[in-house]
């Protein structure tokens, strides 16, 4: 069966159909619908027609399997670079961490440094071993000399199960983002993103989902460079100056607090005292995450949570050699670094222009108009007026698109790379099947994505993110780290170990206060802390290590045998995929 563009079509048609007869329903969602925002829907509109035309000149180089997941390894070390940083600059990051800031200060930091701090690992681990070793998806790496079918079942599971809840978090976050900021119902939102997503996929493959990525990267950088810029501009471009007025502001704000001024006359403390150590606070660290254990968990999970993100490790088998992944990495580096120190101020900027502007504020609910997330948003708003608001919100959406587009590309070859071409047809499978099969995959997630969004349009989403960065390092970076740097690494203690991790890290999270309690409904949660990976983590890392040390069986021996070859190819490249010519 030829798998053609009318199909494709005609899937993407019946797909938009079934989306605007459930859009018909009523629609509650967590955050009120806004006026339509024109300006926006337009510039985002441009966006759309922008990174389409790359996909239809895109899609005309997508010959091949390695054109579709890899654009060929034809691309640059510094187009790389800003690729990885748009599909890593989440609305997550930029809503998200700024929220954060926004609303308990210095510790929102906790999150944009623990993900940052992940790409050293990448670099001096990683980033050269995985071009050498691979060819399409970090599976090749972790199974370059075990036995293919159990190792390449578990990276498929792992992947799959990181892009579904990193997916659904995205398709949530982009439907309620969309009904705040353009005033479109939540479920035309979810299904013009999966629609969009598919298209830009399923036509340009890898060549048009970084092109997105970049175009997307330096729209969000050039937007948050201005607002922060914009922030500084009104404190004489004295950072201290700023961090002293949101301080100032925090504490007023702190002094009409009714809950503060009861606490106050209870304690018999002057209200002054109390209001200036709750505004002082922003400054220090603990308003965030309270217990050390929490705070070590965390950052393990963002910082080697990231060495295991499917997606991301998928960026570096898109460039010629070890050399470009090494400088892809140096640049993405650079600009996500770059990016979280605009966020800190864009979030200290929101307190003080956003919290002292009735205009931004909800007179019924309290707190800011659309929930905490709004706040760069509304800054937006405050600074550049109309326009900028347009623009911003049209990157927030540019924003998810890109990542939804990155994590379909990364399942698509988990499903037809490693499961269908390796697992089941034994490597025999041709580039056409399985491109066709990476289609087919590309709109059975699309669609699954729109429907989950859909489903999980009420829920507490959040937990969703932190657990995909928990299964990242507690499954896929084990079995990454040990197999490559471990010569007694076997084929057992890889899949057994990978699976602990990957068991432990969801079931831990389940019972956590996240799920058991906010999503779940009960009292108390049975696991104590914001994130399993200080648990799952070390002992997928244990698994892996005992039972490779009591595997005695032929296949053992066989595994410890090709590490001299594995190593050799690693080290030096000898023998790794090139670029294929266009």
């Amino acid at each position: 069966m030829k798998f053609g563009s009318k199909h494709v079509l005609a899937a993407l048609a019946a797909l938009a159909v079934a989306g605007l007869a459930v859009a018909a329903g009523p629609d509650a969602g967590a955050t009120e619908k806004q006026a339509t925002n024109w300006t926006a829907i337009a510039m985002f509109g441009a966006f759309v027609a922008f990174t389409l035309g790359i996909t239809k000149w895109a899609a005309a180089k997508t010959k091949s399997a390695a054109d579709f997941y890899t654009a060929g390894g034809g691309i640059t070390g510094f187009q790389n670079g800003l690729a990885i940083a748009g599909d890593y600059m989440s609305a997550a990051s930029f809503l998200g961490i700024s929220g954060l800031v926004f609303a308990n200060g210095f510790d929102g930091l906790i999150f944009s440094i623990g993900w940052l701090v992940g790409w050293p690992v990448i670099t001096f681990l990683m980033a050269e071993r995985l071009r050498n070793l691979g060819k399409f998806t970090f599976a090749d790496v972790a199974a370059y000399r075990f036995g293919q079918t159990p190792i390449r079942s578990f990276a498929a599971t792992g992947s799959l199960v990181v892009v579904a809840f990193y997916m659904i978090a995205q398709m949530v976050g982009a439907g309620q983002l969309i009904k705040i900021l353009f005033g479109l119902e939540y479920t035309y939102a979810v299904v013009l993103v999966g629609v969009l997503m598919m298209m830009y996929v399923l036509f340009g493959g890898m060549t048009a989902t970084t092109w997105v990525q970049i175009i997307k990267a330096v729209m969000l950088l050039s937007g948050a460079t201005f607002m922060a810029l914009a922030v500084l501009y009104q404190f004489g471009f004295s950072p201290e100056a700023l961090f002293a007025k949101a301080v100032e502001v925090k504490t007023g704000l702190a002094a009409k607090d009714p809950k503060l001024v009861a606490d106050a006359a209870a304690k018999g403390v002057d209200v002054a005292t109390l209001a200036a150590a709750k505004g002082g606070s922003i400054m220090a660290p603990g308003g965030l995450i309270k217990d050390p254990v929490s705070a070590i968990s965390v950052g393990m999970a963002l910082m080697f949570g990231t060495a295991g993100l499917p997606h991301i490790l998928m960026r570096f088998f898109t460039v010629p050699s070890a050399k470009e992944a090494r400088k892809s990495v140096a640049w993405a580096t650079t600009w996500i670094g770059y990016f979280y120190i605009l966020t800190f101020i864009i979030g200290f900027g929101a307190i003080v222009l956003v919290a002292t502007n009735p205009e931004f504020l909800d007179p019924v609910k309290g707190g800011l108009k659309g929930g905490g997330n709004m706040a760069a948003i509304h800054l937006a708003n405050a600074v550049g007026g109309n326009v900028f608001l347009g623009f911003i919100s049209a990157v927030a959406f540019a924003t998810i698109l890109a990542v939804v587009a990155g994590l379909t590309l990364s399942g698509a070859s988990a499903v037809s790379h490693d499961l269908y071409a390796t697992v089941f047809k034994k490597g025999q499978a041709t580039s056409e099947d399985e491109l066709r099969v990476s289609k087919m995959t590309t709109i059975a997630l699309g669609i699954l994505a729109v429907v989950l969004g859909i489903a999980f349009e009420k829920e507490n989403v959040a937990y969703m993110v932190m657990l995909a960065f928990a299964i990242a390092c507690s499954a896929n970076f084990p079995v990454l780290f040990m197999s490559v740097l471990w010569k007694g690494c076997t084929t057992r203690g890889a899949t057994i170990g990978g699976f602990v991790g990957l068991i432990a890290a969801v079931g831990l999270t389940v019972i956590s206060d996240a799920v058991w309690v906010k999503v779940l409904g009960n009292k108390e949660a049975i696991f104590p802390y914001s994130s399993p990976a200080i648990f799952s983590m070390p002992l997928a890392f244990l698994t892996i290590y005992v039972v490779s040390l009591i595997d005695g069986s032929r296949r053992a021996e066989e595994d410890k045998a090709g590490y001299v070859m594995q190593e050799v190819r690693s080290e030096t490249g000898v023998g790794a995929a090139g670029a294929s010519g266009h």
